[in-house]
C-alpha cells in the first residue's frame, strides 16, 4: 500500500489519500441532461445532519471519513431516518484496508471494496451499486451527480495553502507563491452534499468546506459519482444503462 503524503503533518488535520489510481472502465455513467439549479444543498432539505470528524485528526482515514459521510446521507434518503456511525466503525474499516498501518488508501481500490464486500456498522453491512469516474474539470457533471443525490468524492492533492485557508475559514482557491503546488500538504478526500455557484461545498475535518470551482480543476486528481442504488427513477433516467450493467459484469 503506497503510503499517503500528509498524513502526520498537522496536528490537529490528517490526509490520507494516496495517489490517484484510475480505471477506464468507470468513465461516463452519467448522462449531463438534467436540469441544473444555481445552487444545491443536500444537507439544507435534511437539517440536522452530523458533521463527525471520524476520527480524521488522529488517523489519514479521509477516504473511510468521506464514506461514512456518504453513507449517512445515503441512508437517510433511504430509511427516512439518520444511522449511527461510529469512529470505531469507520477505524475498523480503515485498519482493515490498509492491512493494520495508518498508510492511508486508495480511492479506487476502496470504493471496489464498498461494493463488493461492503462495511459493517453495527450489524450491518452497507454496500454500494457503482461508481463512475467523473472528469474534474466538468462541472455540468459534477453538479448533475450531486443533484441526483448520487453523491460526489473528491480526491485532491491540497497545496500548502490549503490549509492557510482552511485554518482561516476561507474557501480553497488558487493562489500564487511556493505553497501553491500541487499535493505540497498532501493527498484528501472529500465528500460533496453540495455546491454554489461559487463551487462545489465538501464535508471535511468536522464542518463544511466551500472549493472554488478553478481549486477543483487544478488540484483534483480524482472525481467519483458513487451510486447507492438503482432504484430510484431520477437516477434510472440519467444514467447509461448499458454502460452500467457493462462496468458491473466486468468488476464481478
Amino acid at each position: 500500500m503506497p503510503r499517503s503524503k500528509g498524513i502526520h503533518r498537522h496536528t490537529q488535520f490528517k490526509l490520507g489519500k494516496a495517489p490517484a489510481k484510475h480505471d477506464e472502465r468507470t468513465f461516463s455513467l452519467l448522462k449531463a441532461k438534467i436540469s441544473l439549479p444555481r445552487q444545491y444543498d443536500f444537507d439544507a432539505q435534511h437539517p440536522d445532519i452530523p458533521l463527525p470528524m471520524f476520527a480524521n485528526d488522529r488517523y489519514g482515514d479521509c477516504v473511510m471519513a468521506g464514506r461514512a459521510h456518504q453513507t449517512l446521507r445515503f441512508e437517510l434518503a433511504e430509511q427516512k431516518q439518520l444511522i449511527n456511525i461510529t469512529d470505531l466503525d469507520v477505524t475498523r474499516e480503515y485498519f482493515q484496508e490498509t492491512g493494520g498501518a495508518d498508510t492511508g488508501l486508495i480511492v479506487l481500490d476502496s470504493l471496489r471494496l464498498w461494493r463488493t464486500s461492503g462495511w459493517r456498522i453495527d450489524n450491518t453491512i452497507y454496500k454500494i451499486q457503482a461508481f463512475s469516474e467523473l472528469d474534474p474539470k466538468n462541472r455540468d457533471l459534477i453538479k448533475q451527480a450531486i443533484v441526483l443525490d448520487i453523491g460526489v468524492g473528491l480526491g485532491i492533492g491540497l497545496p500548502l495553502s490549503a490549509q492557510r485557508q482552511f485554518e482561516a475559514g476561507k474557501a480553497w482557491d488558487v493562489v500564487r507563491g511556493p505553497g501553491a503546488a500541487v499535493n505540497s500538504w498532501g493527498g484528501h478526500y472529500v465528500f460533496v452534499p453540495g455546491y454554489t455557484p461559487t463551487g462545489p461545498v465538501c464535508v471535511t475535518w468536522g464542518r463544511k468546506q466551500q472549493i472554488t470551482w478553478r481549486f477543483l480543476e487544478k488540484y483534483c486528481d480524482e472525481a467519483y459519482a458513487i451510486i447507492d442504488a438503482l432504484d430510484s427513477p431520477s437516477i434510472q433516467n440519467n444514467l447509461h444503462a448499458d454502460r452500467v450493467q457493462q462496468f458491473l459484469d466486468e468488476l464481478s
